[in-house]
């Protein structure tokens, strides 16, 4: 139990900059940290949910609303998603071998690719939240990071990824089953809640997305999910807004 509660507070420090009492790392309950993901996702969903409200309360321009929710989830984790979703854009963007793809994604600095992609990341996210699409927002990071954490875990890892260590082996049954579990609570909470156009559109973006980049880098590491969780929490979006249009 301790270090299972050890791996939330790695998880919860790592992908969230939320301040948590107390820093805690153990290298042993590295292996359960993702079991934590989409739980995160949960609390940022929950708090971006709540911003939405708070700002239908105050009565601020829709435009304003906007772009409000439009930065919340890269503020609220950091950016460590986003950096992700650049560095991915930058690699496959070049359209060169693999090995020089791969040099690409490692490096720090930011190319053509990536900034082209940040600019159609947020200005999407600023039109398709200023638009509508909002009662489903509790929803959208928890699919993305149930992705994410059956991704990092069950996919052949990058040589030279971080996880290609702590998840070399195989995953053991019970904690899949936990993911899944995850994924099918929120799908049955989208479907009570009408918000299952989001748990669609989030699912769809996420697979393209990833099937997409690990077969143009070959294997599977951290910036690739973070660049399909970006693009499925604006495909989870996109699919919500179009909804409520033709409603």
């Amino acid at each position: 139990m301790k270090k299972l509660l050890t791996a939330y507070v790695m998880c919860q420090s790592m992908f969230c900059a939320i301040p948590i009492p107390g820093t805690l790392w153990d290298e042993e309950a590295r292996p359960y940290m993702l079991l934590f993901l989409p739980l995160v996702g949960l609390e940022i969903g929950l708090l971006w949910q709540g911003l939405a409200w708070l700002c239908g309360v105050l009565g601020l321009p829709e435009l304003l609303t906007g772009l409000l929710l439009c930065l919340f989830p890269y503020l609220i984790t950091g950016g460590i998603h986003l950096d992700g979703f650049l560095d991915v854009a930058d690699a496959l963007g070049s359209c060169r071998d693999l090995e020089k793809r791969r040099a690409i994604l490692k490096d720090p600095h930011i190319g053509s690719f990536a900034a082209i992609a940040l600019g159609m990341a947020l200005l999407s996210g600023f039109a398709l939240l200023s638009e509508g699409g909002r009662t489903a927002l509790w929803l959208v990071p928890v699919v993305s990071r149930c992705g994410s954490a059956l991704a990092v875990t069950h996919l052949r890892p990058m040589s030279g990824s971080q996880y290609a260590g702590t998840f070399r082996r195989r995953t053991p049954v019970w904690q899949t089953a936990v993911l899944l579990a995850a994924l099918l609570a929120a799908g049955a909470g989208s479907l009570l809640l009408g918000a299952w156009p989001a748990l669609l559109g989030g699912a769809l973006g996420y697979g393209l997305a990833l099937a997409w980049a690990f077969r143009g880098l070959d294997g599977m590491n951290g910036d690739i999910a973070g660049f399909a969780l970006t693009v499925s929490e604006l495909t989870a979006l996109a699919f919500s807004v179009f909804w409520e249009a033709m409603g």
